[in-house]
Formats: C-alpha cells, structure tokens, sequence
C-alpha cells in the first residue's frame, strides 16, 4: 500500500502552522537520533513536540509521512558545495562534511538512512534528496573544467562526484569501519586522478 501524496499547502505552511511544524520534526530528529525507527510513533512524536496527537495524524497521517517531511526539509535548507579554489580541495571538503555527519554519535544521517526503508514515500523522498544533492555538486566539476583541471571540457559529472564520495559510504556504512581521517582526502584525490585520466570523460 502506497502512501498518499503530500500537497503543496502541507510542504510550505505558514504562521502557527511553520510553529508547529518546526516542532513536530524537531521531534522526529530527536526520536530518530535516540532510539530507531522502529521505536518512531505517532504517539511518542506529538508528545516530545507538546502537540495534540490528533493534530499530528490529520497534518502527517502516519509515520511515513513524518519521515518524508523530515527529508524534504533537509532539501530545503540552505547549503553551499563547497568552494576552495581546486577540485581536489571541493572533493575533501565535501567528504569531510560526509564523513562528519555520518560518524556523529547519534547520526541523524544514519538513522534517517535506515528509516526510508520502512516507506515507500520516505524511500521516494530520500532518492529525490540524493539525486539534488548531487545534481547541485555538479559545481565542483563544472568550475573544475573552467579552471582547466580536467582533460576534456565536458565529463560525466555525476559519475566523478559518485567516485570520490562512495568510499566514505563504503567504509563507514556498509563496513561499519571506524573513520580514518585520511579518507576524505584519498577518495578525493582517487577521484581527481581519475577525472584527469580521462575516466570521466562524455
């Protein structure tokens, strides 16, 4: 069974709306970062918010809808890629802030990870999430091929940045390895001189 779509009122309330809101997925955070997913309720989410619950299923509906708006609202925050004049210097600064937001202990990161499994709509959300995510690095390579770092004017942008960030998904999400500081830095140049070989190229 599917859940049903969010309308354009529920994503950008307004006024009291905003408040309440900003204080029910606070709450979600706060439940995800502490315990799991499978402990995230309606119940226990209206009562850390100090919202009525009634007004938690009529806006959210259910779980999955909590989650989604959780992950939408990541989408809307203002964030940068970062600029350090290289690509190399992107690339690590980029995985640095990876790195940080996936050792951090609770890692919201981690635990929303795991909670978009349990949703079809949170899954969708999270794709959706990744996909701009990435689709606003494309930066990096855009001004990397300006600067004439790489061998060609045009490269599969996508396919670079995906290079020099998996490794951090590699080791510390699939391994559960501990973080090495180093790995930002060598997935990033791992990636540079691929780009500069040519491996990238369209």
């Amino acid at each position: 069974m599917t859940d049903p779509p969010a309308t354009s009122s529920d994503r950008r309330p307004g006024g009291r709306t905003a408040r309440v809101r900003a204080q029910v997925l606070d709450a979600v955070r706060a439940e995800l970062a502490e315990g799991s997913h499978e402990g995230l309720t309606m119940e226990s989410v209206a009562a850390r918010a100090g919202v009525h619950r009634a007004t938690v299923y009529r806006r959210w509906r259910d779980v999955g809808g909590l989650l989604v708006d959780v992950i939408e609202a990541a989408g809307e925050m203002a964030w940068q890629p970062p600029d350090t004049g290289s690509l190399r210097g992107d690339l690590t600064a980029l995985n640095q802030e990876i790195q940080e937001s996936l050792v951090a202990r609770p890692s919201f990161a981690l635990a929303l990870m795991a909670a978009s499994f349990h949703s079809e709509r949170a899954a969708r959300a999270q794709t959706q999430l990744w996909a701009d995510r990435y689709a606003q690095c494309e930066i990096l390579v855009e001004r990397a091929a300006e600067r004439g770092e790489l061998p060609v004017q045009r490269a599969d942008a996508r396919s670079l940045l995906i290079a020099a960030t998996a490794p951090l998904y590699q080791q510390l999400v699939l391994l559960r390895a501990h973080p090495d500081p180093r790995l930002p830095e060598r997935a990033a140049e791992a990636a540079v001189l691929a780009a500069a070989a040519g491996a990238f190229s369209v």
